[in-house]
This record gives structure tokens, C-alpha cells and sequence, in this order.
């Protein structure tokens, strides 16, 4: 019988993590070498090839790495398949952690800005979806984790666009979970909290807006990229199994206060 130790291993696993360059795609990258897993991770400067090495130099796993812009369609399939590759042609995990970000009031939002962030937080997403998701219905197992977001649940601010596609990505992982779960693919999505990030490093800047936040998460504290690396072990392992189509909130609490 297998211990529960044995129920969270992923040791020899093949991931694509997209995003891994930084923020909180290379935490989630980072969990998954300190794992033992095979890892490629995508971005899109030659940043991605730094983490790699950063990350293979630590171990005990493996980091390899493919530049892809996702603002270009083109590069998206290139890029994962450049992935696939390094991994000898086979994936068993996918992050989807590829994400930009614009703020503009939405009277004034830029329909080309719409455009670049629905392409990238949504339409990126499902198409590394479907390629691994072919990969891992024809072996009859997988795991997909998508990085949805809090904005989902509530909305936001200034933010139109990546409220939008993080509440595609949101649905989208539902629809995927109710297509493949009973053929072997579990499809979740980590929701991630108030991070700091490159990406908030503003509003935690903010003497008011970051105030405002920081009151109202009951954990006291902004979150960290590693924050996210228990719930990716977990969405990765044996250990989620029976879980599908599930969104689970990394906040510090802030969703139910």
C-alpha cells in the first residue's frame, strides 16, 4: 500500500511550466525541480534560459528552457513544442503561468491592450491546454494547473481585460475538467492572492491602495511566489486525483474576509 509520502511524489515527472521565467511561474518551476521532476520552462526573453540553469544547478531535477513570445500565436506552438522536445517528446505536467498585465480605467481601456492580454492570459492558455491535454488523454493521465486569479471572484479595478481572461481561465478550467477528468486529465487552477511581484510591486508602493489591501488580508501579509509551491506539488501528485475542475484561492484569506 502506498504511504501517503508516496501519494505527493512526482519525482521523474516531465512538466512545461509557461511563465517560469519569473515571478510566480519560476516559484511553481522551482517546487517542481526541488520535487525531482523534469521541467521546461517557457519565456519570453532569454531570461527563461538563466532560470533554467539557476534552477538545474539546485536540483535535484532538471530545468531546460524554450523563449516564446505569446503575444505571437505562431510562438505559442513553437515554443511548446520546442518544450516538448527537451522533455523526449512527452509532458505529464502543464503550468500555465504566462500572464501581462495593463491598468487603464475602462473608458479609457486601449482595445489593442484588450487585445494583447486576452491573447496571452487566455487564448495562450487554451491552446497549451490542448496540446498537452492530446498528449495526456492518449496515456490516460496528466495534470493541468492554470493560474486564474482573485479579479475572477470580484472583479478589480482599472483592470477590464485581465479580469476578463482570469475569469475565462477560471471557466475554462471547469470545461476541460468536465471533458477529460473521467479519462485521466485533472484540470485545476490556483487562484493567487495579492502577490509580490514584479506585476503589484506598484500597489504594494501605493501608500493607499496598498494600505487598503494589506488590511484586509487576515494572513498580515502580502503573499510570496514560494506561497504557491505546496498547492502546485499538491495539483501535481497523486494526491489530487479525485480533484477536478476546482479553483483554490493562495490569498492570505483575503476572498473571505
Amino acid at each position: 500500500m502506498d504511504t501517503i509520502y508516496d501519494l505527493f511524489r512526482i519525482d521523474g515527472k516531465k512538466a512545461i511550466v509557461t511563465g517560469g521565467a519569473k515571478g510566480l511561474g519560476r516559484s511553481m518551476a522551482e517546487a517542481l525541480v526541488e520535487a525531482g521532476c523534469e521541467v521546461a520552462v517557457i519565456g519570453s526573453s532569454d531570461a527563461c534560459f538563466r532560470t533554467a540553469a539557476e534552477l538545474t544547478a539546485r536540483g535535484p531535477g532538471t530545468c531546460a528552457a524554450a523563449r516564446g513570445d505569446f503575444l505571437r500565436r505562431e510562438e505559442v506552438y513553437s515554443s511548446f513544442e520546442k518544450s516538448l522536445k527537451l522533455l523526449g517528446g512527452d509532458v505529464d505536467i502543464l503550468i500555465t503561468a504566462a500572464g501581462i498585465q495593463r491598468r487603464h480605467l475602462a473608458e479609457n481601456f486601449p482595445v489593442g491592450d484588450w487585445d494583447d492580454i486576452l491573447r496571452v492570459n487566455l487564448d495562450a492558455v487554451f491552446i497549451c491546454c490542448q496540446l498537452a491535454g492530446r498528449i495526456m488523454l492518449a496515456k490516460g493521465r496528466g495534470k493541468i494547473i492554470n493560474i486564474s486569479s482573485m479579479v475572477a471572484h470580484f472583479g478589480g479595478q482599472t483592470v477590464p481585460a485581465y479580469t476578463a481572461s482570469k475569469a475565462g481561465v477560471t471557466q475554462l478550467t471547469r470545461e476541460l475538467s468536465n471533458d477529460w477528468l473521467g479519462r485521466g486529465v485533472n484540470v485545476n487552477a490556483i487562484a493567487p492572492g495579492y502577490m509580490h511581484t514584479d506585476m503589484c510591486d506598484a500597489l504594494v508602493k501605493d501608500p493607499v491602495r496598498g494600505k487598503q489591501i494589506l488590511d484586509r488580508i487576515p494572513a498580515g501579509r502580502w503573499g510570496k511566489p514560494e506561497d504557491l509551491k505546496g498547492t502546485t506539488i499538491f495539483l501535481s501528485s497523486r494526491a489530487s486525483d479525485y480533484l477536478g475542475g476546482a479553483i483554490i484561492p493562495v490569498d492570505g484569506g483575503y476572498l473571505v474576509k
